[in-house]
């Protein structure tokens, strides 16, 4: 059965859904993106996409869509017309088509923005074996542009991150810059040594992890110590756990890091915990 997709003011049949090949998402990888995942057929932690969305949209002086405002409801509308129990809402918006292509911004004022939306159903989502089992990653270099908080779709690397870890045997790659861990290809990184949660402090070097902060928040009000800082791949190799969040993993263990095996080699307490205490609250505030 054919998705609904949404573009530009219309729901379509995805097999019907057009973008002009001059669009600069195509061109020039010139669009951002949110991706939000559902829940018992509720949109988890929306305010927060939707505040991220339009910081990327201002960082880099890109129009908003004409149906920013109306967001919520096209994402539940595609929830509804696609049956999504649990799954993810994938959301793009580029600086549109001026008809040709051009390295000069097109006027906001003639050229509108590209949105679409579609959805991805993953029954399952909330009780993924990896989360069971823990993810095992090697470490790449951070090659990437200097912008990493803006979540455009400039994705290229990222997605070679994730080829060269399949290659090694591996889920997943950390990214080295400068001899410290910045984030996973699409995930924020963690450790946890003695009971203390570290991880990446917030700056351009990498995304503001919407389900990063939010289980921060919730590790805080559980009484867990959190420090923000750089940590490297030996400090990492040497930690009692590791884990990762994002929207679509929610809170995975890691159990390998190039090789070498945290702890026993099986998820670990905190990791654990945090990732059931996330689900637990973000299932209450879902919309």
């Amino acid at each position: 059965m054919s998705r609904t997709v949404y573009v530009n003011g219309e729901y379509l049949p995805e097999e019907d859904a057009k973008v002009s090949i001059f669009d600069r998402s195509f061109l020039m990888a010139d669009g951002v993106y949110e991706v939000t995942s559902v829940l018992g057929g509720k949109l988890i932690d929306f305010d927060g996409h939707l505040a991220r969305l339009e910081r990327s949209l201002a960082e880099l002086d890109m129009a908003k869509p004409e149906a920013f405002d109306d967001l919520l409801a096209i994402h539940r509308k595609l929830v509804e017309l696609n049956g999504i129990d649990e799954g993810m809402i994938y959301l793009q918006v580029s600086r549109g088509s001026a008809g040709d292509r051009d390295f000069v911004f097109p006027d906001p004022e003639v050229v509108k923005p590209t949105l679409v939306l579609f959805t991805q159903s993953k029954p399952g989502l909330a009780d993924s074996p990896a989360a069971k089992t823990g993810i095992k990653v090697i470490s790449i270099d951070d090659i990437r542009w200097g912008r990493r908080d803006i979540k455009t779709v400039q994705l290229l690397y990222p997605s070679m991150g994730k080829m060269m870890a399949k290659k090694a045997g591996c889920d997943d790659a950390w990214l080295v810059e400068d001899g410290f861990v910045t984030e996973g290809t699409s995930n924020n990184a963690y450790i946890v040594k003695g009971n203390k949660i570290i991880t990446r402090h917030l700056s351009n070097d990498i995304l503001h992890g919407i389900t990063r902060a939010a289980v921060l928040r919730f590790a805080r009000e559980a009484q867990m110590e959190v420090e923000e800082r750089a940590f490297t791949i030996e400090e990492a190799q040497a930690a009692d756990e590791a884990f990762i969040t994002s929207a679509s993993t929610f809170v995975f263990p890691v159990v390998e890091i190039d090789g070498v095996q945290l702890g026993n080699g099986a998820p670990g307490p905190v990791a654990t915990r945090l990732r059931d205490i996330y689900l637990d609250e973000s299932l209450k505030s879902a919309i």
